[in-house]
């Protein structure tokens, strides 16, 4: 019997990936991934093609999404995975974080129009293509403008937090997220924990107040994470009783130290996040329940 791999979290051109639906489905199907979640920033935009790609390639798509929430003033994702995408509280929800991302879009934009960039809100949406405008849009215009060399350095220089194009925004709440999440019948997921460099003191506090809010897993293996991130997450889970994601947060074949389904083995101890959802392997676009 073939071994099923997972990989729950990659991003394609519907927000900050630079694959299509189609093509980041394939990639992953050819780099033997039995099991991808589509989960781009604050949309659903690309599930459709890419479901359609996935029955091609012969691989199960499960819903994802990745949601951009404020907790005690703090920046966080949540992965959402196995939801009813026609949900209307849920679809409400991303409306609402797609308006703020244009907003802030547009903040961003006139900040470095100010350092000397040339159209940095043209050129971010031509790099986004019409979709959501990211902060990597952004980052596209100042190496091609010769203000960066690399990602990297745009995000050293102009985008991270205290730098000239930084924009402090308030996103959803992460309960509203989870409510959101859980009436459209899906699971909500902790992502990349270790990369929001809290100390162990607030790691805790925030593992508590997911728990307390219905959250079900973490991610444990996450694309560049540690042989020690792993142990620490691996800690944690059972601790607090969550379930365990796994997922290489895929954007661009040009990372090669990320990669689709390249991931640690998720440890033995844990419970995997798939055993939540009803039927993994027939996920469809419009319906999924928890066990």
């Amino acid at each position: 019997m073939a071994t099923s791999v997972y990989d729950l979290h990659a991003h394609s051109t519907c927000s900050d990936g630079a694959l299509s639906p189609t093509d980041l489905v394939t990639r992953a199907a050819g780099r033997g991934v039995t099991h991808l979640a589509l989960t781009d920033h604050d949309t659903l935009a690309g599930l459709a093609e890419a479901q359609m790609a996935a029955t091609h390639n012969g691989i199960e798509l499960i819903n994802g999404v990745e949601i951009s929430v404020t907790w005690q003033r703090k920046p966080l994702h949540i992965v959402g995975l196995g939801f009813d995408i026609g949900d209307p509280v849920l679809n409400s929800l991303l409306e609402e974080l797609q308006l703020t991302r244009r907003q802030r879009a547009e903040k961003i934009a006139a900040k470095l129009a100010k350092k000397g960039v040339k159209e940095p809100l043209e050129h971010a949406s031509r790099h986004a293509q019409g979709r959501l405008i990211t902060r990597p849009h952004f980052a596209r215009c100042l190496i091609e403008q010769g203000f960066a060399t690399d990602f990297e350095s745009a995000f050293a220089n102009y985008l991270g937090q205290g730098k000239p194009g930084f924009v402090s925004t308030e996103w959803v709440s992460m309960e509203n997220a989870l409510e959101a999440l859980h009436g459209a019948g899906g699971v909500a997921i902790i992502a990349h924990p270790r990369r929001y460099r809290l100390t162990h003191s607030w790691m805790r506090r925030l593992l508590e107040a997911f728990k307390a809010m219905g959250g079900e897993a973490v991610e444990v293996v996450t694309g560049g994470g540690s042989p020690g991130d792993v142990e620490a997450m691996t800690q944690l889970a059972i601790k607090f009783d969550l379930l365990a994601s796994v997922g290489s947060d895929f954007h661009d074949p040009i990372n090669p130290w990320i990669e689709l389904g390249k991931l640690a083995p998720l440890p033995a101890a844990l419970v995997p996040v798939w055993k939540a959802l009803s039927r993994p392997v027939q996920n469809k676009l419009a319906e999924s329940t928890l066990v």
